[in-house]
């Protein structure tokens, strides 16, 4: 799968996802998720790949993809005062969210 194909769909399901609980916030959240989504680029593409060819298993590549929490600011939600539990449980379905849509892309 074409990895500019790939993030498309990973950021039409995000939005979907935030949509559901923070939809004042669906601007902001698209900026968020553009950010993320771009510096995991070129990680997600790697490792998307290693998963199509089977040299990683789902759980690894869900390791993987915990990996880059960190890089899930959600500055606009922050912003708002939602808070810090309610974003951990927010990333963490974010994540499922991603491994859901890549292993339907790609296996």
């Amino acid at each position: 799968m074409d990895i500019d194909e790939l993030i498309k769909l990973l950021k039409e399901e995000l939005i979907k996802v935030l949509g559901e609980s923070y939809n004042d916030y669906q601007q902001e959240t698209k900026q968020d998720i553009d950010a993320f989504l771009q510096a995991s680029k070129i990680k997600l593409e790697r490792w998307t790949n290693l998963l199509a060819a089977q040299d990683l298993t789902i759980n690894e590549y869900e390791w993987l993809l915990q990996s880059q929490k960190d890089l899930m600011v959600l500055s606009a939600l922050k912003k708002s005062g939602v808070s810090a539990s309610r974003l951990g449980h927010l990333k963490n379905k974010i994540i499922k969210t991603i491994l859901n849509t890549v292993v339907i892309a790609v296996l």
